[in-house]
């Protein structure tokens, strides 16, 4: 499908005035021919692989800012799973944190961002090397600056790998203690049904489906949106849907013309366009505050699900109309310490642990960078994972879950994680939760609809 360039420039208003941006172009790369039983060569081939492709990433996007005026925030590398990578090496530890390094000193030399895939595909069980990947992860995330994490824990086919979850609380623990106010657990996310395009962090990878490059877009535009319900006070529900379809249908051409434009620079080839709405702490590019503008007094009150069911569809359809390549995690986030409109509501006392898990049935991800206290116990930990991973299981959704415990804070604290990460409120969350449950293990196994083929 052609596009013509004038569209993009409608959206020079949105830019300048409405945050809206290029969240996030994403290069997966390849990296499973780069395996070698010598960790030495493979590190090496590696840093090369990803030296040259990020520099190329880097280059090309500063072109076509400078050509559009659109801003593209953030610059991002997706691997390959890196337990794929472990599967030949010594089942050490120290094997795992050196490629997590080495990835690390690859981003960085390249001018990138974050790089994601230090993670592993368990939801039906692990292997020597998947579980050697999760003990290493509280060293590896807290010794690199760039390295991001996931785990796919669950599906709708396979059901829910509960040894997993539940050796996954202990890590988390362990990770928060290793950095600053628990930072590290900001990056790594659990999934259910995790899709292989997502070009959003923590949880980009490059799956095994994919090519050996693919360029992935992640637009924004939560600012360009509440805009809109605003200058429309009079539309009922149905129109205002209407409304939210046609400025989506704008964001994401936009977007994808500027993906495939860096694509044909880069000679890879286009993925896809994320059409998540990804809220930032700058006034105003809050989804908490489009559900406020729609007429809900305050984001976590009744009304809430309705109103946040409505906009990820609509939000959904704009984008299925703008363009044949949506995908990753399309929808609509609701980071708590990223979104200035959830803070508000946590802090008033309007949204709880409860009520965000029930936003989650209807929104894109699930519960995303919110904090509890550092006390929390492990299996209370695992015990949040498996009821929201559950609601992907049976919803045949992606859910997922990026909770960070902070050492020596209490609810109703707030910490600062500074930058795009924001600052959060630690929430109240029971200090017993359901430990002989947690520790029983094994497999849920999949609803009746795993036969469905």
């Amino acid at each position: 499908m052609r596009i013509a360039v004038e569209e993009v420039f409608e959206t020079v208003r949105m830019t300048i005035e409405q945050h809206f941006d290029i969240r996030t172009v994403t290069l997966g790369i390849n990296l499973k021919d780069c395996i070698d039983r010598n960790l030495t060569a493979m590190r090496r081939r590696i840093k090369k692989r990803i030296v040259e492709k990020g520099s190329q990433l880097n280059k090309f996007a500063d072109q076509i800012q400078a050509k559009y005026g659109i801003p593209i925030t953030n610059r991002r590398i997706a691997v390959t799973p890196v337990a794929l990578l472990l599967e030949p090496l010594p089942k050490r530890i120290s094997s795992a944190v050196s490629i997590a390094k080495t990835l690390d000193e690859a981003a960085g030399s390249a001018g990138i961002n974050f790089i994601g895939g230090f993670g592993a595909h368990v939801q039906k069980g692990m292997t020597a090397a998947d579980e050697n990947l999760i003990n290493a992860v509280p060293q590896a995330l807290s010794q690199t600056n760039r390295v991001c994490g996931f785990l796919n824990l669950a599906s709708s086919r396979a059901g829910m790998n509960m040894t997993a979850v539940e050796m996954f609380g202990h890590t988390l623990l362990e990770l928060a203690h290793r950095s600053k106010n628990g930072i590290g657990c900001a990056k790594i996310a659990v999934f259910a049904n995790v899709p292989e395009d997502n070009p959003f962090m923590a949880g980009a990878h490059h799956g095994v489906g994919e090519p050996d490059f693919s360029l992935n877009i992640g637009i924004s535009g939560p600012g360009v949106v509440r805009d809109v319900v605003l200058n429309n006070p009079e539309c009922d529900l149905t129109e205002l849907s209407e409304v939210i379809k046609r400025t989506v249908f704008k964001i994401t051409r936009a977007g994808e013309l500027i993906g495939r434009e860096i694509a044909k620079l880069m000679k890879v080839p286009f993925g896809i366009v994320d059409i998540s709405l990804a809220s930032t702490t700058a006034r105003g590019d809050s989804v908490a505050e489009i559900i406020e503008a729609m007429g809900v007094s305050s984001m976590g009150r009744p009304g809430s699900t309705a109103a946040l069911a409505m906009l990820m569809d609509a939000v959904k359809k704009g984008g299925a109309m703008a363009s044949g390549n949506v995908g990753g995690l399309s929808g609509t986030f609701i980071p708590v310490s990223e979104d200035s409109g959830m803070i508000r509501a946590v802090r008033a006392g309007a949204l709880s642990l409860d009520k965000l898990e029930a936003l989650t049935s209807v929104c894109s991800v699930g519960l995303d960078m919110f904090a509890v206290p550092g006390s929390t116990p492990a299996d209370v930990l695992s015990a949040i994972i498996a009821d929201e991973l559950a609601i992907g299981v049976v919803n045949n959704k992606t859910t997922s879950v990026r909770v960070i415990p902070v050492p020596g804070k209490k609810a109703g604290d707030i910490v600062h994680f500074g930058g795009l990460l924001g600052s959060a409120p630690i929430m109240k969350v029971p200090g017993l939760a359901s430990p002989n449950f947690i520790k029983r293990k094994g497999r849920i196994p999949a609803g009746i609809q795993a036969l469905r083929n």
